[in-house]
């Protein structure tokens, strides 16, 4: 983001000499012109800055994905588009402006929850959607600046409608959700920066016992879903908390990982296609998720 300006773009501006500077050219050249001059001024009409941005707005950057952003152009989300708002939240930590490595640590840890409350089933999000953020910039921070805007964007290709399938979901595929979301959030919110466990074994305690707790809540959400998959997926989950509870609980790190491997084999996701097959929620394991539990 950058500092705040009153609302107006320069596409306007051009768009309007555009349509004035027809009478000077040809009968096709007149119709290129005219079909110029409406594409362009219908894009600036759609100008906004990146401060209004508000959740659902499906948008096209104004130049690169990635960087410095002033304006972008808000469209339908039934037309092809980069990216859509699915979360926001305002960063409250402290007074000074926290850097760009603070910032951008604080919605990769925020941005993910905030965009599960908007698309909870990320297994139904587009292959090629990734998550991205607008964050305040020193300068912008100066005036008062705080909002982070979660986007997920089209990282090849565009995206098609809109992301948000909370209000469409069954009580029980919203329980399901949540209850899965929270597990592997616990998971990867925790990972300990070291690569193994002797060098932080009281980190890698600290994971286990979030992801422990989290799969007993979640364990608790299923217990009123009926089906038999569910009930099959809630045994399991009920054995990998356990597991869990024991590397959490472990003397040692012989102790851990003797409870990670079959905790960590546990969550699965693809034990759980099954159910969310039941659920009628979506059933292909995101290509990340599958690499990391291929091994």
């Amino acid at each position: 983001m950058a500092t705040r300006a009153p609302y107006r773009s320069l596409r306007g501006v051009s768009a309007v000499v555009a349509l004035l500077a027809i009478g000077a050219v040809g009968c096709s050249g007149v119709t290129d012109a005219v079909d110029s001059a409406k594409d362009g001024a219908k894009k600036a009409a759609r100008q906004r800055s990146v401060f209004s941005l508000d959740v659902g707005d499906c948008y096209n950057p104004n130049g690169k994905a990635e960087g410095a952003a002033y304006l972008v152009e808000i469209v339908p989300c039934d037309e092809a588009h980069e990216g859509q708002v699915v979360g926001e939240f305002a960063v409250d930590e402290g007074k000074g402006y926290p850097g760009e490595s603070g910032i951008s640590a604080i919605a990769d840890k925020r941005c993910p929850v905030e965009a599960q409350k908007y698309a909870p089933d990320t297994w139904a999000l587009p292959k090629d959607a990734a998550l991205f953020y607008y964050t305040p910039t020193s300068e912008s921070w100066a005036t008062g600046d705080r909002a982070v805007s979660c986007t997920y964007t089209a990282e090849k290709g565009a995206l098609s409608g809109s992301l948000n399938t909370a209000k469409t979901l069954e009580p029980e595929q919203t329980t399901y959700l949540k209850g899965s979301n929270a597990v592997y959030e616990a998971l990867w919110a925790n990972q300990p920066e070291t690569d193994t466990v002797e060098s932080d074994l009281a980190g890698y305690k600290a994971q286990a016992k979030a992801v422990a707790a989290a799969l007993d809540t979640h364990v608790e959400g299923l217990d009123g879903i009926e089906g038999a998959e569910v009930g099959k997926l809630r045994a399991n989950l009920t054995k990998a908390a356990g597991n869990w509870q024991k590397a959490a609980n472990a003397a040692d790190a012989d102790a851990f990982y003797l409870a990670y491997e079959p905790a960590f084999t546990g969550i699965d996701p693809n034990k759980s296609v099954a159910a969310r097959k039941e659920l009628g929620l979506a059933t292909t394991v995101p290509a990340d998720e599958a690499e990391v539990w291929a091994g």
